[in-house]
């Protein structure tokens, strides 16, 4: 066994430890929050209830040793005595966790490399089981290639899987084959299969083999039908505005395709992304999600009253904002699904689907939470969810049948070493816009401030998206929230135009308007942080990545108040971005047309045209193989600062990364060099001096 190995058990063990030490003393708060505390750091995932209610499994993603990246790691937890049981030690990742009807045996996805040329032991990914008691898991499935997703039928007598099927007809393939070190635009489609595999007899049907991609897919109770996402080929592009709902049904073995005008002809952008099945109980209503950049996500139900379903969209509760998480609650009409409310993540509830009725409405786990993932029991009496709030990262917990009346069981402690650090006050914060309409967002000052200190540096971290939003808990982030405070600074977060979480009006009102809108409503944001005693004028800082980092590289082409930046992965060209990006249905949206029809929008919403004001010091950071902003944006800011405006820059690629960085030196890297940034140019330290903030 491993080193690192022998240290994570003993974790576990700590873990373990902590969970049974409730009734002693909190812990006090001693220590100073350092960058290789984000490693200590377990983030859990996959929360599934066993049927009988008594057990939560969970992965839980942590770092092995530095040179290796994180793995998933598999849990179960009882939901009666609260002892934890770690199921699995490889250093590779298991995940998609699904209970058997008995509640004994646990299903999930995993790789087992022992050098074998055949599954299960070749290294492709298969369905395997083992029991709560631990043990050596066993290989279910054995497919070549691997398995792509798959389902255990709620009886447990029958797992369906998809696998890569055959390719499409390719009438250049003879010259692929001659020069095959050659890149193409796009390659062969390789369509999915979708087979079905009897646990009782382990015979095997094929049961779809047309040409699709299928992206997801989802089995009725009933097992009467299979509702599956799919693509005309295997480019992410294609999800957008080309991604249909198709339903094989079991008897007759025919698929039908869901009349799709509400979510594309419609809706207010062709370009909408099809996620998250979800059947109920009876079989007879399909639920999904369509996603647009730039318009609120919207649930969908098909509802079979006949031979054919009929397709309607359901009323979304006030200003709530759908992330996804579709489940019908088991035994009843209501659809729960996940929502963000003003920096809140909680589980909604919309209690009878058919008729839509206001007063069904309600909120499951309610109060200032983010809740990440969850799930019911069988019977619907009980409901597992993982939860943050500021003080600690998520969680298990779970509710009883009075499930939003009653308080909420904790189940884990699965972090207690953040029971000794110095956390940061942090604080929800409104502020008004230029032109009157109220914006909010998250402020973090240090553990020891107090209004008598006086203004401090404040660094302004801006997050993602655009179609997102900073949330109201406890995140030790790579892009500086927790670290940055700990260290000294005032850090805000402005869910500025365009963010989730605070109605439509407010999040559409960013189409047409990127560099813009949401501009005003960050400068007035530091404004009011400056007004109010919090922010020292002198030195300001912006920290963002993706479409943060877009915003940070628009800010400084048009103020010169910022001292320092740190840019990660952000687009300084919008007709760049149309023609790189993997998903380009996102600049169609926000500039409102493509580039030969909205030129000067495309113009306006580039600061490569305006780096010629930049006089702020910036960092720019990007992953080499990123995809979603490609390396070419960055790599053009530096040139343009560095070699002809003359501004302090430096440029970070790291190698291999694509859109997020992943691996332990890169996250370290990139947390260090930040720190470095600022303390230079917000604070006039030099390396090797002491930090004076």
């Amino acid at each position: 066994m491993s080193s690192a190995q022998n240290k994570r058990i003993l974790l576990a063990l700590g873990v373990a430890l902590a969970l049974g030490a409730g009734a002693t003393a909190a812990a006090e708060r001693t220590h100073d929050i350092q960058p290789e505390d984000y490693f200590t750091l377990h983030y859990i995932y996959n929360c599934a209830t066993s049927p009988d209610g008594k057990y939560v499994a969970f992965t839980d993603l942590t770092w092995a040793d530095r040179d290796q990246p994180r793995h998933f790691d598999l849990w179960v937890v009882s939901t009666e005595t609260r002892r934890l049981e770690r199921l699995t030690f490889e250093t590779v990742n298991e995940h998609q966790p699904q209970w058997a009807a008995d509640s004994q045996h646990l299903y999930f996805l995993t790789k087992r490399d022992r050098g074998e040329k055949r599954p299960p032991y070749d290294g492709s990914q298969q369905v395997w089981v083992m029991t709560t008691q631990r043990g050596e898991p066993l290989p279910v499935t054995r497919v070549k290639g691997g398995v792509l997703a798959y389902q255990v039928s709620k009886d447990g007598r029958t797992l369906y899987y998809t696998k890569d099927g055959e390719q499409a007809e390719d009438e250049w393939k003879d010259l692929r084959r001659k020069y095959p070190g050659i890149e193409f635009g796009s390659g062969p489609v390789t369509y999915t299969e979708l087979w079905k595999l009897d646990l009782e007899s382990w015979r095997e049907e094929k049961l779809v083999a047309e040409k699709r991609v299928i992206v997801e897919f989802k089995v009725s109770d009933d097992q009467r039908r299979i509702a599956m996402i799919t693509t005309p080929d295997n480019r992410l592009l294609t999800k957008e505005g080309q991604s249909r709902v198709d339903v094989y049904d079991a008897a007759t073995k025919q698929i039908i395709t869901l009349p799709d005008q509400l979510y594309r002809a419609q809706a207010p952008s062709p370009y909408g992304w099809l996620e998250n099945l979800a059947w109920s109980p009876d079989g007879n209503r399909l639920a999904f999600v369509v996603n647009f950049d730039g318009y609120p996500a919207e649930i969908l139900v098909a509802e079979w009253s006949g031979e054919q379903p009929q397709v309607f969209m359901l009323k979304r509760p006030g200003e709530v904002s759908v992330v996804g998480g579709l489940q019908w609650v088991p035994g009843e009409s209501g659809l729960a699904f996940l929502g963000q409310y003003r920096a809140r993540q909680r589980v909604y509830y919309i209690g009878d689907v058919r008729q839509q009725k206001p007063e069904g409405e309600g909120i499951l786990t309610p109060g200032d939470v983010v809740v990440h993932d969850y799930s019911f029991s069988a019977d619907g009496k009980r409901l597992a969810f993982l939860k943050s709030t500021t003080q600690h990262i998520a969680d298990v917990f779970m509710t009883t049948p009075e499930r939003a009346k009653g308080e909420a069981i904790r189940l884990t402690n699965f972090n207690p070493q953040v029971d000794t650090w110095k956390l940061p006050q942090i604080s929800l914060v409104t502020w008004t816009a230029p032109d009157g309409v109220e914006v909010e967002g998250i402020l973090e000052l240090p553990p020891d401030y107090t209004p008598e200190r006086g203004p401090l540096p404040m660094i302004v971290e801006l997050h993602g998206g655009p179609s997102d939003a900073t949330l109201h808990y406890m995140q030790f982030w790579i892009y500086g929230r927790i670290l940055l405070p700990a260290k000294g600074y005032a850090l805000l977060s402005p869910n500025y135009r365009g963010s989730t979480g605070y109605g439509d009006e407010f999040m559409t009102a960013l189409v047409g308007r990127e560099a813009d809108i949401e501009v005003q409503d960050v400068l007035s944001g530091v404004d009011a942080m400056i007004e109010r005693g919090i922010a020292d004028p002198n030195r300001l800082g912006l920290i963002g990545w993706s479409n943060g980092g877009f915003l940070v590289n628009v800010l400084i082409t048009l103020t010169p108040r910022f001292k320092a930046a740190s840019t990660g992965a952000g687009v300084v060209d919008q007709v760049m971005q149309w023609g790189l990006e993997d998903t380009p249905g996102h600049v169609i949206n926000y500039m409102r047309g493509l580039p030969w029809e909205r030129t000067e929008a495309y113009v306006d919403a580039s600061a490569i045209y305006r780096l010629g004001e930049v006089v702020t010091p910036t960092l720019i950071h990007v992953g080499e193989k990123d995809d979603r902003v490609p390396a070419a944006h960055c790599r053009t800011l530096y040139r343009g600062l560095k070699e002809y405006v003359g501004v302090p820059t430096v440029l970070l690629v790291y190698p291999g990364a694509g859109h997020g960085l992943t691996v332990y030196d890169h996250r370290l890297a990139k947390m260090e060099w930040d720190l470095a940034w600022f303390d230079r140019y917000l604070l006039g330290k030099s390396e090797g001096q002491p930090r004076q903030p």
